[in-house]
């Protein structure tokens, strides 16, 4: 991002960098960026919390109105929190199907009241809930032992579909949760750790790692911390 915010400023384009971290930007020196001391992947901070989000951004613009080069820091810092949300998770129904895709079945009910309620779903990169469901049947063949050259994966491309299930889950875990938004990692903590469906893609991704598949295939599945 600094190094984009050069190109642009040279082009005539005033910007503003949302910075994760503070030494990057003191290297690279952008005319005018915000360092927000936020968990990796949280750029706004705190999740389903528009009035914290819209700060922040207020704060980024306001620097527009400041002689560059600046860097600020954002008032606020949050320590991201690896403990699990307490979340529930439904009860087996159908026992012949696998128990990811019994589970993504299960929480249907609560993607959907999550789309309505939000009017908006991070789910769509490759998969829509239905294809979900049928990805993580895939996965599933592949945690067992199924080559991936001979068990197409719906939506292909496996960071892709990565994403849209881990999206599902956490918009229907938001809308399962009762209090405050949860910190910025306890809903990735709980989907790795807690869910059928976490652990199935833990599980198919090491599986293609011994399968000698293509590094970027399955090893951006996941964080790499994961």
């Amino acid at each position: 991002m600094s190094t984009l915010a050069h190109v642009f400023e040279a082009a005539g384009l005033s910007t503003v960098v949302l910075a994760s971290m503070r030494d990057v930007v003191e290297r690279m020196h952008p005319p005018r960026a915000l360092h927000c001391e936020f968990p990796l992947g949280r750029p706004l901070g705190k999740p389903a919390d528009p009035d914290f989000q819209r700060d922040v951004l207020m704060q980024a613009l306001a620097l527009l109105d400041v002689e560059a080069p600046i860097l600020a820091d954002h008032p606020e810092v949050i320590v991201a929190d690896e403990v699990p949300i307490s979340c529930p998770l439904p009860a087996r129904l159908d026992d012949t199907l696998a128990p990811s895709v019994d589970e993504a079945r299960g929480l249907r009910a609560a993607y959907d009241r999550s789309v309505a309620s939000r009017g908006r779903t991070s789910v769509g990169r490759v998969l829509d809930a239905d294809g979900v469901v049928d990805a993580l049947e895939v996965l599933d063949h592949w945690a067992g032992g199924e080559a991936w050259t001979e068990v197409p994966l719906p939506g292909k491309n496996t960071i892709a579909v990565a994403h849209d299930i881990r999206s599902y889950y956490e918009e229907a875990a938001l809308e399962l949760v009762d209090g405050p938004p949860p910190g910025g990692r306890q809903v990735e903590a709980w989907f790795y750790e807690e869910t059928e469906a976490g652990r199935t893609l833990m599980a198919a991704r090491k599986a293609l790692r011994e399968q000698e598949a293509p590094f970027p295939f399955w090893f951006y599945m996941a964080p790499g911390h994961r």
